[in-house]
C-alpha cells in the first residue's frame, strides 16, 4: 500500500460517528477523542511542533517551513473527523476492490448486493481496471471526511521526509462535530497563525469549492387546543392538522428533490409531537442572500396567516442562523488561494471543476471569523452511505495536488494577501 491508502485503511477503521441528540456536548461523542488522539500522536512521531489535542478532540500541529520561507505566513490544511450519523458508521470494515466495469459491489448484505451502478454515478467508467476502497456494505465508509484526514497527513510526512520540498509552516487542524453543524466553531484562529488555508473534505478529485450554501435551522412548533373529541366541534385545534397544513404551505418545488445546482431549499428533517403540540424542524438552503432572507420570511409569514387562522400563539418560528455563503467573504487579496489551488490541480494533470457546494464546510465558519479557506476535494463518492467509495488513484493524485500546492505558498505574495 502507498502511505496515503496505509493510513486510510486504518484512520476508517477508528469509530468516530457524531451524534446530533448530544451536540450540546463537544465532542458530541467520546470516541471523537480516540481519533484525535492516534493523529497527535502521528503529528508529534511526524516532527510538528505545538501538537495539542484539546478536551473537545479539536488537533493541531505545525510542520516548519522549508528553509528560506521560515518568515511567510503559514498555511492551514483542515479536515474532520466525525463519521456521519446519517448512515451505521460503527465497525468500518474497508476492502479493495478491482474495478472491472458494471456495478460496484461494496458487500453482500442479508444476501442482496449493495452496490453503485454506472447510472448512478458516471465517473465509474473513469476507474475501470482501477481499485477503489469500499467498506463491506454494513456501514459507510467515512471517507467524508477521513480521505481528507489522510491526505493531509500523508503530505506532512512527504514533506517531513523531504525537508527540501518547499513550503510555508503546514498548520494541520483536525477538528470534531463537522456533520452536526459544529466543526471549526471552537478552532482558536488566531493561536494558528495563518492568513488563509483550504479544507479537504469531500467530493470528486478535481471539485473545488469557494462558494456554499447559505445555511440556517428553523423550528416550528404548533399548539393545539385539546378537549374531548365528543364535544370538539368549533373549539378543538388540533396541532397535527395545523402542521400539516404549515407544511403544504411551503413551495413544494422547492424541496431537495426538486432542486439542483444554484438552487436553494426547504427541507423539513424531522416532526415529533402530538395532537396537543407538533414541533417541525426545517433546515434553509440558499446560495443568494437576498432569496435566503426570502425563505426565512416564508416559514414567518406562513406561520402569521395560520396565527390569523387558528389564533395568535398557534405556531412559533425559531430560527437558528449554521454557517453563511463563504463567497460573501472572499475579496480580491484572497484570490491567491483561488488560483493557486486551481493550478496546482492543472500541474498534477486534474482538470479542475468550480462548484458552488450544495452543503457546509468548515471553510465557511472559518472563512467568516477571518481565515478564508476554500475547500479541495479528496476524491470521495455517495457519501453518507453504505455505498460511499473512494478510488485509491483519487487519494494519491490528492496528495500530489496538495504538494504543488503549498509549493506556491512558499514564495512571497508580491503584495497580495492570502
Amino acid at each position: 500500500m502507498t502511505d496515503v491508502l496505509e493510513r486510510f485503511m486504518r484512520y476508517v477503521r477508528v469509530d468516530s460517528a457524531s451524534d446530533p441528540d448530544n451536540a450540546s456536548v463537544t465532542p458530541s461523542t467520546a470516541r471523537q477523542h480516540d481519533m484525535a488522539r492516534l493523529l497527535a500522536d502521528e503529528l508529534a512521531e511526524l516532527g510538528c511542533e505545538g501538537v495539542s489535542a484539546d478536551g473537545h478532540a479539536y488537533v493541531t500541529g505545525a510542520l516548519p517551513a522549508s528553509p528560506g520561507a521560515e518568515g511567510l505566513p503559514a498555511l492551514v490544511l483542515c479536515a474532520h473527523i466525525d463519521s456521519s450519523p446519517d448512515a451505521p458508521a460503527e465497525g468500518v470494515s474497508p476492502h479493495v476492490v478491482r474495478y472491472e466495469g458494471g456495478a460496484l459491489v461494496a458487500g453482500v448484505v442479508d444476501g442482496e448486493p449493495v452496490q453503485t451502478t454506472p447510472e448512478q454515478v458516471p465517473d465509474l467508467a473513469l476507474f475501470e481496471g482501477q481499485d477503489i476502497v469500499c467498506s463491506d456494505g454494513s456501514t459507510l465508509l467515512s471517507a467524508d471526511d477521513k480521505a481528507g484526514v489522510a491526505e493531509i497527513m500523508a503530505l506532512l510526512a512527504r514533506l517531513a521526509a523531504n525537508p527540501e520540498l518547499p513550503r510555508p509552516r503546514i498548520v494541520a487542524a483536525f477538528v470534531p462535530d463537522e456533520e452536526i453543524g459544529h466543526g471549526a466553531a471552537l478552532l482558536d484562529v488566531e493561536s494558528l497563525g495563518a492568513c488563509g488555508g483550504y479544507t479537504v473534505d469531500g467530493g470528486a478529485l478535481g471539485e473545488f469549492n469557494y462558494e456554499c450554501f447559505s445555511a440556517s435551522e428553523a423550528t416550528v412548533t404548533v399548539r393545539g387546543v385539546m378537549v374531548h373529541p365528543g364535544s370538539a366541534k368549533d373549539v378543538m385545534v388540533n396541532a397535527i392538522t395545523v402542521a400539516s397544513e404549515f407544511q403544504q404551505m411551503i413551495p413544494a418545488a422547492e424541496r431537495p428533490e426538486h432542486t439542483e445546482g444554484r438552487e436553494g431549499f426547504y427541507h423539513p428533517t424531522d416532526i415529533s409531537g402530538t395532537a396537543s403540540e407538533v414541533t417541525l424542524t426545517y433546515i434553509l438552503r440558499d446560495f443568494d442572500a437576498a432569496d435566503f432572507a426570502r425563505r426565512e420570511q416564508t416559514m414567518r409569514d406562513v406561520a402569521a396567516f395560520l396565527n390569523g387562522r387558528y389564533g395568535e400563539g398557534t405556531v412559533s418560528v425559531e430560527i437558528r442562523e449554521q454557517y453563511r455563503n463563504m463567497a460573501e467573504r472572499f475579496g480580491p487579496g484572497d484570490r491567491r488561494l483561488v488560483d493557486f489551488a486551481l493550478e496546482a490541480n492543472r500541474e498534477s494533470g486534474v482538470e479542475p471543476v468550480v462548484v458552488a457546494a450544495r452543503g457546509g464546510t468548515d471553510g465557511a465558519q472559518l472563512t467568516f471569523r477571518g481565515l478564508p479557506c476554500p475547500n479541495l476535494a479528496t476524491g470521495g463518492y455517495n457519501a453518507h452511505s453504505v455505498r460511499e467509495f473512494v478510488p485509491v488513484s483519487s487519494l494519491e493524485k490528492t496528495v500530489e495536488v496538495l504538494e504543488r500546492l503549498v509549493a506556491k505558498f512558499a514564495a512571497p505574495a508580491d503584495g497580495a494577501g492570502a
